[in-house]
């Protein structure tokens, strides 16, 4: 949960006044929301992780179901005058793919995911979609969501095991198979 709130802080220490920027952002939120949860999928398809594959779709669906759900139910208006704003769908998307990678394979994967997902939540609020409270919770939903759902990932080739050597001497044997 730390690790989600570092992120999230860096969500409102951006500042800038150039349309240009703003529209910028607003075109990295709407395909980084993909992005990120296909980032996600590539790497579990490059280390042969079938069963990670399958959490990180089970994290992107029920997520994005909770949001609709929610959406539907709270019926909050936007920023901008539109309807459905909480929680951020964009933000969930995001912070999913990126949850994921943190949950699975540590937080040398996930903290860069982070950054980018929090790029996201800021450009939903920049973009006057969503409400800060609309984006953290976005986030916080997709982190949950995926701390229940994933499980960190075993190296196949990996071993290390608890082993007797000799009569009296104990040890751990390591092995890694390339």
């Amino acid at each position: 949960m730390k690790k989600l709130l570092l992120a999230l802080t860096l969500l409102f220490s951006f500042n800038s006044h150039a349309e240009s920027f703003d529209s910028d952002w607003r075109t990295y939120g709407d395909y980084a929301q993909i992005a990120i949860p296909a980032t996600a999928l590539f790497v579990a398809w490059m280390k042969d992780d079938t069963e990670g594959m399958w959490q990180l779709g089970k994290t992107v669906v029920y997520t994005q179901g909770i949001t609709e759900v929610t959406k539907s139910i709270t019926n909050v208006t936007r920023p901008c005058g539109g309807a459905r704003s909480f929680p951020s769908g964009h933000t969930a998307a995001a912070f999913s793919g990126a949850a994921f990678l943190d949950h699975r394979y540590g937080f040398k994967y996930g903290l860069p995911a982070y950054i980018a997902a929090t790029g996201v939540a800021y450009s939903r609020v920049k973009a006057n979609k969503h409400w800060k409270s609309d984006v953290i919770i976005g986030a916080c939903l997709a982190y949950t969501v995926s701390y229940f759902v994933t499980s960190q990932y075993q190296d196949p080739n990996l071993i290390i095991a608890p082993t007797m050597m000799g009569k009296d001497a104990q040890g751990i044997l390591v092995s890694y198979r390339f």
